[in-house]
C-alpha cells in the first residue's frame, strides 16, 4: 500500500457553502469574482450576501432538502451564487453541460430526478424542451434575464427569510455530476458536502492558493475539475477569479494579460496552444506563476515546450476523477522543479493507493511495476445515484476505487505500510482499462455512440474506440458495418448523423467500414481487435 508523505486532515464536517464561504466576511472588500470579458466584479461580502438572497428565494419558491436543481450554464460570475444557493436551501445541484441537447439534458433530468432548473437566456430553449421531455420540474430560472421566468437578479431583492436547513455532511449529496466512471452511459455521481469540502483540504498542503492569487476560470464550473480548481478552492482562501464563458485563444490571452492572472489549470489542448500558437508571444503573460493540467494526459515533450516558452516552473499534473471528489494526485507547488517527467503527481493528503496486477488483481505490486490503480479516501464518492450494483462494482467491499486506469509509481516509493520512506513516491499513468474515451477532458462512453449508431437505419453494426488524432487528443472513432440495403452510406452522413444527436464533445471524428464488429462469445466487442486492425 502507498500513503501520503502528507499529514492526515480530519473530515470536514460543513455544508459546502460554509465550507468555501465561510471566511468571505474576513475577505471582506477584495474581489471573488472578475467576468474576464467586461470587468464586472462581485466582492466576497457581494457573493456571500447574494447567494443568502437568492437561498431564500430559492426556498420560498418550493426548493426544499432532498430536492436536485440541476444549473445549466456555462461559466458565468452568477454560476457561483446559483450553486451556493442551492445548497444553502438544501438541495443537491446537478451540472449540465450547457451544450448538451435536450434530449441529453432530458436523460440527465430524468435521472436525477430534478424538479429545478436554473439556466441562462441563450440556453432556455433547450432547458424548456429538455423539462417537456423529463416531466417533473416545477420551474426554470434564469440567471439573466428572460420574460416569463423568475430571473436570480429579481431574487436579490427577496424579503423571504434565510432557510435553515439541517445538513448532514456525511451523508447528504452536495453534487451530483454525471459520469460515465469507467465504461457505459452517464451515472450521478453523489458527492457529499464532506466528501468535496475534505478534498479541498486534502490539496491545500500540497497546492493551495489565497488572497493576492489571481485564477483564470476557462475550464468549465460544471466539470468537477473547475468546480474544485476554479470555483471552491479559490474562493475557500481568498483568491479572485477570473471567469471566462469558453476557451477562445485571443481572449484566453488577453484575460490573462489584463487581469495579471497568476495561476492557470488547464487540460492538455490549452497545454499544446500555450506552446505553440504564434499568438502567445503578442501578449503579456509574465504575471504567470504556474500552469497544472489535468483532466487527460499530458505528454511529458509538450509540457516541457509550453514551460520553456512562458519562462516557467515545469508544468504540473494533477491526477483523479469525478468519482474521488475528484483529486488524488498533484504535483506540489513546491516540488514543479524537481518533478520527474510525466508524472500527474503524489498523493494528497489522507490518501491511500494500490496497485495491482492486472492478471491477479488480488496481488499488489511493488514501485516501478505497471498495474491497475486503486484510491481509498475520504474523497471516494458516496456511490452513482439509484445503481447498487454499478457502484459495487467500482468500490469493493474495503473501500478501494477501482479506476481503471494503469500506471505505476516510482522507484523512490511513497512511505510503504509502516517504512518511513522519504522522497519519489512519483504516480505515472500509462494506460486505461476502461474504455472511456477522453476527448479534451470530457468524457465520451462509447456504449453511449454505440447505442445511437445502431439507431441508424443504414448501419447494421458498430464498434467506437478512442484514437489519437494529429493534435494529440484523444477522439471517437468509429467502425461501422453497412446494412445490405445502404451500400453507399456514406462517412459524412454517419458523422451528421451522430452530430446532430449529441453535445459537440460527443461527435464521432473518423468513420472507418468494416464487414464485421469482432466480438467475444459472450458478445462483449473486442475493442482491442479493433484498435490492432486500424
Amino acid at each position: 500500500m502507498f500513503r501520503s508523505e502528507y499529514a492526515d486532515v480530519p473530515p470536514v464536517e460543513l455544508p459546502i457553502h460554509e465550507a468555501v464561504l465561510g471566511r468571505a466576511a474576513e475577505f471582506g472588500d477584495l474581489p471573488a469574482l472578475v467576468d474576464g470579458t467586461d470587468g464586472t466584479t462581485l466582492t466576497y461580502e457581494q457573493l456571500d450576501r447574494f447567494h443568502r438572497r437568492v437561498a431564500a428565494a430559492l426556498a420560498d419558491a418550493g426548493v426544499r432538502k432532498g430536492d436536485v436543481l440541476a444549473l445549466h450554464s456555462p461559466n458565468t460570475i452568477a454560476f457561483p451564487t446559483a450553486f451556493y444557493a442551492a445548497t444553502r436551501a438544501g438541495a443537491s445541484v446537478t451540472t449540465v453541460h450547457p451544450l448538451a441537447t435536450a434530449e441529453e439534458f432530458a436523460k440527465q433530468l430524468g435521472d436525477s430526478a430534478a424538479r429545478w432548473i436554473v439556466t441562462v437566456s441563450p440556453l432556455l430553449e433547450t432547458a424548456r424542451r429538455a423539462a417537456e421531455l423529463a416531466g417533473g420540474v416545477e420551474e426554470i430560472f434564469v440567471c439573466d434575464s428572460a420574460p416569463g421566468h423568475r430571473s436570480l437578479i429579481d431574487m436579490l431583492a427577496s424579503t423571504a427569510p434565510e432557510p435553515s436547513v439541517g445538513i448532514d455532511p456525511a451523508e447528504d449529496v452536495a453534487a451530483l455530476p454525471y459520469s460515465s466512471g469507467t465504461t457505459g452511459t452517464p451515472k450521478g455521481v453523489m458527492l457529499t458536502h464532506r466528501q468535496i469540502a475534505t478534498n479541498l483540504a486534502q490539496l491545500e498542503p500540497s497546492i493551495g492558493t489565497g488572497p493576492g492569487e489571481r485564477v483564470l476560470a476557462v475550464l468549465p464550473f460544471f466539470h468537477i475539475y473547475g468546480l474544485t480548481a476554479l470555483m471552491n478552492a479559490p474562493l475557500r482562501n481568498g483568491a479572485t477569479v477570473v471567469v471566462l464563458p469558453r476557451f477562445d485563444l485571443e481572449q484566453f490571452l488577453a484575460a490573462i494579460q489584463n487581469h495579471r492572472i497568476t495561476a492557470l489549470y488547464v487540460a492538455p489542448p490549452i497545454v499544446l496552444a500555450l506552446a505553440k500558437h504564434p499568438a502567445v508571444s503578442e501578449y503579456d503573460l509574465s504575471s504567470l506563476k504556474y500552469v497544472i493540467s489535468a483532466a487527460a494526459p499530458l505528454d511529458a515533450a509538450l509540457a516541457a515546450a509550453c514551460s520553456q516558452r512562458l519562462r516557467l516552473p515545469p508544468v504540473g499534473q494533477a491526477y483523479g476523477m469525478t468519482e474521488l471528489s475528484p483529486g488524488t494526485h498533484v504535483v506540489p507547488l513546491d516540488a514543479m522543479r524537481e518533478a520527474p517527467p510525466g508524472t500527474v503527481g503524489k498523493l494528497i493528503a489522507g490518501t491511500e493507493m494500490r496497485v495491482v496486477s492486472l492478471d491477479d488483481p488480488g496481488k499488489d505490486l511493488g514501485p516501478g511495476e505497471s498495474g491497475e490503480i486503486l484510491i481509498r479516501g475520504p474523497q471516494v464518492m458516496k456511490g452513482y445515484l439509484g445503481r447498487p450494483d454499478a457502484t459495487a462494482s467500482m468500490i469493493d467491499e474495503d473501500g478501494w476505487l477501482h479506476t481503471g486506469d494503469v500506471g505505476y509509481v516510482d522507484d523512490g516509493g511513497t512511505s510503504r505500510s509502516s517504512e518511513a520512506e522519504s522522497g519519489g513516491g512519483w504516480l505515472f499513468v500509462v494506460d486505461r482499462v476502461k474504455e472511456l474515451i477522453k476527448y479534451k477532458g470530457f468524457q465520451v462512453a462509447p456504449a453511449e455512440l454505440e447505442a445511437l449508431l445502431l439507431t441508424h437505419p443504414g448501419i447494421a453494426d458498430a464498434a467506437v474506440i478512442g484514437v489519437y488524432n494529429d493534435e494529440g487528443n484523444e477522439v471517437p472513432r468509429a467502425f461501422v458495418v453497412r446494412q445490405p440495403s445502404a451500400p453507399d452510406l456514406s462517412e459524412g452522413e454517419v458523422m451528421m448523423y451522430v452530430a446532430e444527436r449529441v453535445a459537440p464533445y460527443k461527435r464521432v471524428r473518423e468513420v472507418v467500414f468494416i464487414d464485421g464488429v469482432p466480438r467475444a462469445v459472450s458478445g462483449k466487442i473486442l475493442r482491442r481487435q479493433l484498435r490492432e486492425a486500424r
